[in-house]
């Protein structure tokens, strides 16, 4: 068993990793800015599960609140053997008229802080020759909507390239491409989650648990569901002029 330290881990698919991962026995170091949430799901896990359960709030938008993080991580007493970045955000605009601050905001959370903390977990789980990195994109990341795209776009060729430093050293890192899921996601960024056929929508504990299963056989990348892996062949191979025309902003259903 071991100590995995999850972002954005109070609702969605955070909350699926940590009770597939409690399930285990494992022991928890739950991330992110809600800390009544956080503290509900903690004692939750420690009464069913019976794992310890570390609660640590923190905003990765800002500097300190990811160095908080990345000093949990680094710590030699009780280390942290998984490290899931998971924590994430909707834009729910368009980049053009769109409010600059919300997309440095969005970059500070899915990009800065995925960098700092993989930084972190690897430059202390490679000396000792063990550890796991999860990050976690999107088959989003294959089309063209909006920044969000690109953000995570940069999760999956940054895992692909962190992967390739990690050869060897016995530390693995996988990115994971989830589709569509019924979370919160879509309710915060004022998406009509309901344009989507109900079999399109993947369930976050099953995304959860072959996420898991993926990072423990050193799979680098991992996309749910046959459905999802078909989407995900077609966007790799298909002209970028149709993915803009198909699979651009104007395709994300915001309301």
């Amino acid at each position: 068993m071991g100590r995995a330290l999850i972002t954005g881990a109070s609702s969605g698919l955070g909350r699926e990793f940590a009770w597939a991962l409690a399930a285990e026995g494992n022991d928890l170091v739950l991330v992110a800015r809600d800390s009544d949430r956080l503290n509900k799901l903690a004692d939750e896990l420690r009464q069913k599960a019976n794992v310890g359960v570390e609660v640590l709030p923190a905003d990765l938008n800002s500097v300190d609140g990811v160095d908080s993080v990345a000093k949990r991580i680094q710590a030699v007493n009780q280390p942290v053997t998984l490290l899931i970045n998971n924590a994430g955000m909707g834009l729910g605009q368009d980049f053009v008229g769109g409010d600059i601050t919300r997309e440095l905001n969005a970059i500070n959370v899915m990009v800065n802080a995925v960098l700092v903390l993989t930084h972190a977990a690897v430059n202390t789980m490679v000396p000792r020759g063990r550890g796991t990195i999860i990050n976690v994109s999107s088959i989003t990341s294959m089309t063209v909507q909006g920044t969000y795209s690109a953000h995570k776009a940069w999760v999956k060729v940054f895992t692909e390239g962190v992967a390739t430093d990690l050869e060897g050293t016995g530390v693995n890192i996988t990115a994971v491409l989830p589709g569509l899921m019924h979370t919160e996601f879509h309710q915060r960024v004022k998406v009509d989650a309901g344009q989507w056929q109900e079999f399109m929508f993947m369930d976050p504990q099953y995304v959860a648990n072959v996420a898991l299963d993926a990072a423990r056989r050193g799979q680098v990348i991992v996309v749910p569901t046959a459905m999802y892996k078909a989407t995900y062949g077609l966007l790799k191979f298909a002209p970028r002029t149709l993915v803009r025309r198909f699979a651009g902003p104007k395709m994300s259903g915001r309301l």
